[in-house]
């Protein structure tokens, strides 16, 4: 069974929904997932839902503010990478050509502090978040059914990708296959498999910059029908491909989200 306690500064550690509909997001997540929603309020007064499977906490959710509603923001899935110091990584990113689209700020509980976060937005445009943990390392639970799993940039320049985020996290990359070196790209933190960067093409339409998650799951086929079943739609798949069968699906509230069954999870 794959459980964390501490997550080293490069890695993802956490992922977690803005929904405009907060009340009704847990329910379709626990009849997917089999998650239990334990709801929470921060030190500020800001709601928040941790989802749990097996005691553990796998994924969090946050009710989407009413600017973000009226600015058309749609539901989304976020992704958190671990760093040491995040006022460092924020600036450093900046440097590098991103915006910071939320600047850092202290996640407290109880006064115990929990963590501290900034949202930085990559000069492609996609969206991801620093995390410098406090008492909340991340996923107590990963790369098991019902947990994450995986974390994908869909990139249209992926040179200038990899040149961005090797500077800011340290990452290295390999492509997944030797004979296309600028095809698919993992991502490693050390010796670690620690996402990919998939490249953009003509196929996948409008879709803009950004980064995806994927869910662990033990059959996917099952838990596409589920997802239908429940009011989400399916749009992409199930596919085969070398690590496994996925599937792209988005919630009942639009939220995009991938499904994969995995032959050897890491």
């Amino acid at each position: 069974m794959a459980r964390f306690d501490r997550y080293i500064p490069g890695q993802f550690s956490w992922v977690d929904l803005m929904s405009p509909d907060p009340e009704a997001s847990p329910r379709f997540y626990q009849a997917v997932f089999g998650w239990s929603p334990v709801a929470s309020q921060d030190d500020a007064g800001g709601s928040y839902t941790m989802f749990k499977l097996q005691d553990l906490d796998v994924a969090g959710m946050g009710a989407m503010p009413d600017e973000m509603k009226s600015a058309g923001v749609p539901a989304h899935w976020n992704s958190y990478v671990t760093v040491e110091d995040v006022d460092a990584k924020a600036a450093m990113a900046q440097a590098l050509g991103a915006e910071l689209q939320m600047p850092v700020i202290d996640i407290a509980m109880g006064g115990e502090l929990v963590g501290r976060m900034a949202v930085v937005v990559d000069p492609e445009g996609a969206r991801l978040s620093l995390w410098q943990p406090g008492s909340h390392p991340g996923a107590g639970l990963a790369n098991e059914p019902g947990s994450f799993g995986w974390n994908e940039l869909c990139s249209r320049n992926v040179p200038a990708a990899r040149d961005f985020y090797g500077k800011l996290f340290d990452w290295s990359f390999r492509p997944a296959d030797p004979a296309q070196p600028d095809g698919y790209q993992e991502i490693l933190v050390g010796d670690r498999m620690n996402g990919g960067i998939l490249p953009w093409s003509p196929e996948m339409g409008e879709i803009p910059p950004s980064w995806s998650v994927y869910f662990s799951v033990a059959d996917c086929d099952e838990t596409v029908k589920r997802i239908q079943e429940l009011g989400g739609q399916l749009l992409m798949g199930p596919t085969d491909i070398s690590p496994g069968r996925f599937a792209v699906a988005a919630d009942p509230q639009g939220a995009v989200f991938d499904v994969m069954f995995m032959h050897q999870p890491d």
